[in-house]
């Protein structure tokens, strides 16, 4: 019943902007994410146009069943204590904060992808997927925010609270179309940078690249896929790092990454929120096509994320790493890809 709720309300938001146009942005190549003059789409799939009614009847009637991850929450990992995050370290330092918001800290600059930290993934506060996994810090404990990184405009990527918490501090990277829903909250527009595929900005000695995944965006019932989404691959002197967000496999889009852009240090890649399959294959990847992400970007260490802290699909809140482990196992000469516990951080030394 919440969740039908939630979908009503959803269904009320508002529509999102034409196609305009990035500024100050250098190209990597000539490819642009495809375009149809209305609609973003995915270049390598045939978009499915399902809707959140037809993945209420494949929760509710269909064959797959839902695990129940709010009574399952005994199985969420917690860093057991708070690490300064203020303390600078010579190495890159991420720390996982749950879903897809990672905190990164490398040479006075300090980054997070996908921002959550409200107790719902929703528009309203009162429906919606419950945060599972606690929050590990406030906004208030982090250290000064540079840069934000966002992958697309879904609740549980792109959170208003979040953002306006926040503030005008940090400068936003986000994909094209949403530069407008961050002015319209009261953001500067100088303080939001637009990107299209293989588009980069150098920043203070860093490099950001919005890359190609494959996705979906909506906030509403009549804005499926009008902004654009993206990974990021962000380039320091001495360190690489690329985010996935939220994305299905192909076998195209990761490969071209690497072949472009060289291989990666560090990478973030979702393994959860893949059941039921039928519904989700082409754009959530399982643990098995993470690992072959893992090594299409070939990336020196991978964390998985994208998992036990909101219930967004069907399989069990640890299914997604036991899965992961098991598809390492499978592949002994693979470089390492590991999960963290929420709030943990790790130390990158290269």
């Amino acid at each position: 019943m919440k969740l039908l709720c939630l979908t009503a309300l959803i269904l009320l938001c508002g529509c999102g902007p034409d196609r305009p146009a990035p500024q100050n942005a250098k190209e990597i190549g000539a490819i642009r994410a495809p375009y149809t003059g209305k609609r973003f789409f995915n270049p390598h799939i045939q978009d499915q146009e399902k809707t959140v009614f037809a993945f209420l009847l494949t929760k509710y009637f269909g064959d797959v069943p839902f695990a129940d991850q709010a009574s399952q929450t005994d199985r969420i990992v917690v860093a057991p204590r708070l690490a300064d995050l203020h303390q600078p370290t010579p190495s890159p330092r991420v720390t996982w904060l749950g879903h897809a918001s990672f905190l990164i800290s490398y040479q006075n600059t300090n980054l997070l992808t996908d921002p959550i930290f409200s107790e719902r993934a929703s528009p309203v506060s009162f429906a919606g997927p419950r945060r599972l996994a606690p929050l590990p810090y406030t906004v208030e404990q982090l250290p000064p925010i540079q840069h934000v990184l966002i992958s697309h405009n879904h609740y549980d990527h792109l959170d208003k609270y979040s953002i306006l918490s926040l503030g005008t501090a940090p400068i936003y990277h986000v994909p094209l179309g949403l530069k407008d829903w961050f002015t319209e909250i009261g953001l500067p527009d100088a303080k939001v940078l637009e990107y299209d595929w293989w588009q980069q900005q150098h920043i203070s000695g860093i490099d950001f690249i919005a890359t190609p995944t494959q996705h979906w965006s909506a906030r509403g019932l009549f804005d499926r896929r009008k902004t654009l989404w993206a990974g990021w691959r962000v380039n320091w002197q001495a360190f690489s790092l690329w985010f996935a967000g939220d994305t299905g496999y192909n076998p195209i889009d990761f490969v071209e990454t690497a072949n472009k852009l060289g291989s990666v240090d560090l990478a973030l890649i979702p393994i959860g929120a893949y059941a039921p399959r039928e519904f989700m294959r082409l754009y959530h990847v399982t643990p098995t096509e993470a690992l072959q992400i893992h090594q299409d970007i070939q990336a020196s260490l991978s964390i998985g994320m994208h998992w036990s802290t909101f219930q967004l699909s069907a399989e069990d809140l640890d299914e997604p790493a036991r899965l992961l482990e098991q598809a390492r196992r499978s592949c002994p000469d693979t470089a390492p890809f590991i999960t963290l516990a929420i709030g943990e951080s790790r130390v990158i030394e290269r």
